[in-house]
């Protein structure tokens, strides 16, 4: 089953998450950090994602190295039980949007990487 957010521009979504996270004193340095520790990307190529406007699916699957501690990333966003979500890219997805969460939420920057 394909999901709208799929093919939603990652570039149209990553602004919200700047503005969630600065809203509670975080900075886009420490949303970039979480960013390419989840996916392996570069800040550089993570920015080259941005401006190339691909969408989620191409984002998660373009990927350099999904971090290995990816597993750890447990609770609830948005209602849903991370951990239980059985879709690989929406697990991914949502697993994001949880660390986007924790760092909103003034969590400890080694907390929120797994460290």
């Amino acid at each position: 089953m394909s999901h709208r957010v799929f093919k939603m521009p990652f570039a149209s979504v990553y602004p919200l998450y700047v503005q969630k996270v600065a809203k509670k004193g975080r900075t886009q340095q420490e949303l970039d950090r979480v960013i390419t520790w989840l996916t392996g990307y570069s800040p550089e190529h993570l920015q080259r994602q941005i401006d190339s406007g691909v969408d989620f699916e191409t984002f998660f699957a373009q990927a350099p190295a999904f971090h290995p501690n990816a597993a750890l990333i447990k609770g609830v966003v948005c209602g849903v039980r991370v951990e239980d979500v059985a879709d690989p890219l929406m697990r991914q997805i949502r697993q994001l949007d949880k660390l986007v969460d924790e760092l909103a939420k003034g969590k400890a920057l080694e907390k929120v990487l797994r460290a």
